[in-house]
């Protein structure tokens, strides 16, 4: 019985078909980003210090420059004992009495500033940026601070039960389908979350945003690896995923640009309505047709494919029909993922790299810092490292074969971890290129894991397979401030050793994975069970079948 690589390699394994239907998904990664790291410049949390319309009047008598109103009226490092006294608490005085003077105002109210009286802001906060954000807007600072890593949580909340609950509803209900809803439902929050009157409102469609977003990256990605041959896959795996860093790229331009929240989130919201259009564009995926028995629309799909891509389709392959050997199991359960034993040690060792991935990701991100302080060539400066990553992804896989690539990425993100440690001070170039080999490590390990992922699970499993492993990615996101930030307190370099020691066991983990270079996605259980000997495997039941049948091997 032909499958449907047999089909595509007469049709055509990546002509124009595919490549269409590549670039339309790509443009849906690179859609994706602004959701997922955003809030740099969503949550943008410029310099700031209390609003006092008494110090502003009495600036404009004087004739101050802004350095020398700072300097008379708000207080300095150590004042009150915290770090940043300035940001969030200012004098007790009354800036209107007639009595101050222009030149140091507080010397005649007491012999010491650090004797004046402090107290909270108490008319809100002056910004020193051009633009908004959520921050300056509803004042997420000082004692409210916490709303904006309330408001990045929320997101990766939706991350989680959007990966798991969509993730089962694309192997249940198609992967064109749960890609069209999550499309729709993300456009819509978009832009309702750039309209909302409150912060309550912002938080609520932001959290809808991730509920949707990060699955429907997810089902695109899963699509465009069944739509392709067997030797376009991994290619097509891993420049999806650079869509995304070229997302990275634009982002940083668009909010250099818009430098206000809400026409930044209205502009990068736009892009999700057009792709309500795909409904005429892509088909279903004939490979989760096929574990669903629906034989028949699969054959249309690939029909339509040979179509588009001028190929004629053989005689004697249109009679594509479901396979006997195919497990009958139509309905994808989360306990497949974890009812046999190789699968299982699958979920397993996927579920912590993606954990790992994520910690490492944002975590080196977090801790090194980035030098300068203009945050939109920072930003874009960091995008850039990535794509080596890639690069050097496409050049290995093929001729290395995955496991060891991906296991090295992770050990080198590791160890560069742990030499960060030791690195003096003093060489600060060191320590940046460092970080930067790092940084390229985990982003190799990021790329690979959602590689290899999709190519591990059987076609009814898939999907839901790829979204619950990554899933971790998430719990990952939700952690790694408290792993940076806590650790950080007790010794500065903490962190980097931790990210050091779950680096190298996620390297070790993977070489205890089948390697999949070279070989069809799985459709059943079994072939998913039998990764590790495929060949004598596949001897075995070509025995069977010929035994059965009563032919004579000769």
């Amino acid at each position: 019985m032909p499958t449907v690589d047999d089909i595509l390699e007469h049709i055509g394994e990546f002509n124009f078909f595919q490549k269409q239907t590549f670039f339309l998904l790509a443009l849906l990664s690179a859609a994706f980003t602004p959701i997922y790291v955003g809030i740099v410049f969503l949550g943008f949390t410029p310099e700031h210090r209390c609003l006092s319309p008494g110090v502003a009047e009495l600036s404009r008598r004087c004739g101050w420059s802004l350095a020398e109103e700072l300097n008379y009226t708000v207080p300095g490092p150590g004042a009150a004992g915290e770090t940043f006294p300035n940001q969030c608490h200012g004098y007790e005085v009354d800036w209107n009495r007639s009595g101050l003077s222009c030149v140091d105002p507080l010397a005649g109210l007491a012999a010491n500033r650090s004797h004046l009286p402090l107290g909270p802001c108490r008319h809100g906060w002056v910004y020193d940026t051009p633009g908004s954000s959520i921050v300056t807007e509803f004042n997420l600072v000082c004692a409210s601070s916490w709303m904006l890593d309330l408001f990045q949580s929320a997101v990766n909340v939706g991350f989680f039960i959007g990966s798991v609950g969509i993730g089962y509803l694309a192997d249940r209900f198609g992967r064109k389908l749960c890609l069209l809803v999550t499309i729709l439902i993300n456009a819509a929050s978009g832009v309702l979350m750039a309209v909302s009157p409150n912060y309550t409102w912002v938080l609520i469609f932001r959290l809808i945003q991730g509920l949707v977003s990060k699955a429907g990256w997810l089902i695109g990605y899963i699509l465009i690896t069944e739509f392709v041959g067997l030797s376009y896959r991994r290619t097509v795996g891993i420049v999806y995923q650079v869509a995304f860093t070229v997302g990275l790229l634009v982002l940083a331009g668009v909010a250099y640009v818009l430098p206000h929240w809400r026409w930044l989130q209205l502009t990068v919201t736009l892009p999700n309505i057009c792709f309500v259009l795909y409904y005429w564009c892509i088909p279903e995926s004939p490979r989760w047709l096929i574990s669903q028995n629906k034989s028949a629309k699969a054959m249309r799909v690939m029909k339509y494919i040979a179509k588009k891509n001028g190929k004629p389709l053989p005689a004697s392959l249109q009679s594509l029909r479901r396979d006997e050997e195919v497990d009958e199991k139509l309905n994808p359960s989360f306990l497949d993922l974890v009812r046999t034993p190789q699968i299982r040690k699958h979920t397993l060792i996927l579920m912590y790299n993606w954990f790992t991935s994520s910690v490492l990701y944002q975590g080196l991100i977090m801790h090194m810092g980035l030098a300068g302080s203009d945050i939109y060539l920072d930003f874009f400066y960091s995008a850039l490292v990535e794509f080596p990553a890639a690069l050097i992804i496409i050049l290995t896989i093929d001729r290395i074969g995955r496991r060891y690539p991906w296991a090295a990425s992770n050990m080198v993100a590791g160890a560069a971890c742990l030499a960060s440690v030791f690195i003096p001070d003093d060489l600060h170039w060191l320590r940046v290129t460092v970080a930067c080999l790092g940084r390229m490590g985990i982003t190799m390990a990021f790329e690979m894991v959602c590689l290899v992922n999709a190519e591990l699970y059987p076609t009814f499993i898939r999907n839901l397979g790829v979204l619950v492993c990554s899933s971790m990615c998430d719990i990952g996101g939700i952690v790694t401030p408290f792993l940076v930030y806590r650790l950080t307190d007790v010794w500065h370099e903490l962190p980097l050793v931790v990210f050091a020691v779950i680096g190298l066991v996620a390297g070790g983990l993977v070489l205890l994975l089948p390697e999949t270079k070279g070989k069809a996605l799985p459709e059943t259980i079994d072939e998913a069970e039998n990764m590790q000997r495929p060949r004598k495997n596949k001897e075995k039941m070509i025995y069977l079948q010929v035994k059965k049948l009563d032919i004579p091997l000769n």
